[in-house]
């Protein structure tokens, strides 16, 4: 019961990494033993996340040859990646060959999109390049955790984050029967969903006091979210989604609007998914509108349902890089661990931030 696993965190200086870092500083069985990163080797993590100095206060970024040539030291590794779209595959790939080759059992969670699609030819298709790794697409499951009880896989993929938030909504309202098959999604989210790098939709003077769409039902989460409802639930749905950049720093509201199949009334749906959801330690369903400050900083998730002339809204908040990244990657390695979900995520909100 007190197994503790270490960690190589991929991909370790963007804000996922930082977020997966802090939540590792805080989980009682993990133990960071390497991060990578080609740009910072050597360098002080706490020089890239200074918040986390006094966590990791002499701790360093180290290379992929470092990390492979200590792989023997333990048994058991966990693997997380934080790398890009596109990267993060290879990276992946070259990490279970050198655990093979040392005979060693690395079980990996991935935050990119690289296992999030069925085939090789859906990846090219949305992404437009190869996929790195083809021959391990079939190693991975790619869901919310709350939404997969049994995995057949020994590896996980964490869905993106506005599909998370999307995810959360539609796929009890299919699974319970509850809605016709097509919805209609506007979704708005802090600018740290757009990563570390500076550009002209995330500089602050832009984003501040500003709200704007992009990618107008055209964005790459449209057909992940429709995989990986067939994936939890075996039907097809249409998704008409619209995302929103928002003038706050982290966090994600989306408002998910669908048609009722059948009678269906408010509080008979508000039931029905507080009971889909009982047994999650993170998934809520409030009687309120949620708000972005009652999550941000947590991996919890707050829904409220709306239900008139036959329409449903269902609200939902999350924080992008918690819920929506870093935290469901951590509770997916308590999941693949045999440990309880909740393991390191009971997180209280700062307030006020």
């Amino acid at each position: 019961m007190n197994e503790t696993l270490p960690v190589i965190l991929l991909g370790g200086s963007g804000y996922v990494a930082g977020e997966l870092l802090r939540l590792i500083a805080l989980h009682p069985r993990l133990e960071l033993a390497h991060v990578i990163s080609s740009s910072r080797q050597d360098e002080p993590i706490a020089d890239a996340f200074g918040h986390l100095a006094a966590v990791y206060p002499t701790k360093k970024f180290t290379s992929i040859k470092q990390c492979t040539e200590r792989l023997g030291e333990f048994p058991h590794w966990i693997t997380i990646s934080a790398a890009p779209h596109g990267a993060s595959a290879g990276l992946i790939d070259q990490f279970l060959q050198n655990a093979e080759k040392t005979k060693v059992r690395m079980t990996v969670v991935d935050a990119s999109a690289d296992f999030r699609h069925p085939s090789s030819e859906r990846f090219m298709e949305i992404y437009g390049q190869a996929h790195s790794a083809p021959h391990r697409l079939d190693s991975f499951s790619c869901a919310v955790p709350e939404h997969l009880e049994v995995l057949n896989t020994p590896h996980a993929v964490q869905p993106g984050c506005f599909a998370t938030s999307m995810l959360l909504a539609i796929v009890p309202l299919i699974k319970l029967g509850l809605v016709e098959p097509e919805f209609f999604v506007s979704a708005i989210t802090g600018s740290t969903g757009a990563g570390r790098v500076p550009r002209d939709t995330t500089h602050h003077p832009m984003r501040q006091s500003n709200l704007f769409a992009y990618q107008a039902l055209q964005h790459r989460h449209d057909p992940e979210v429709c995989d990986i409802v067939h994936a939890c639930t075996g039907s097809d749905i249409k998704l008409h989604f619209v995302p929103q950049s928002g003038p706050f720093s982290r966090g994600i509201h989306a408002t998910v609007f669908a048609r009722c199949a059948g009678k269906s009334d408010q509080e008979l749906i508000a039931t029905q998914l507080a009971g889909f959801y009982q047994n999650s330690d993170f998934v809520n369903i409030v009687s309120m509108p949620p708000k972005l400050k009652d999550i941000v900083g947590t991996n919890n998730a707050a829904l409220s349902i709306n239900v008139d002339k036959g329409a449903v809204a269902v609200c939902c908040v999350i924080d992008n890089l918690v819920k929506g990244a870093a935290g469901g990657a951590i509770q997916w390695v308590n999941r693949l661990a045999g440990w309880p979900d909740s393991e390191g995520l009971i997180i209280a909100p700062a307030g006020w931030v």
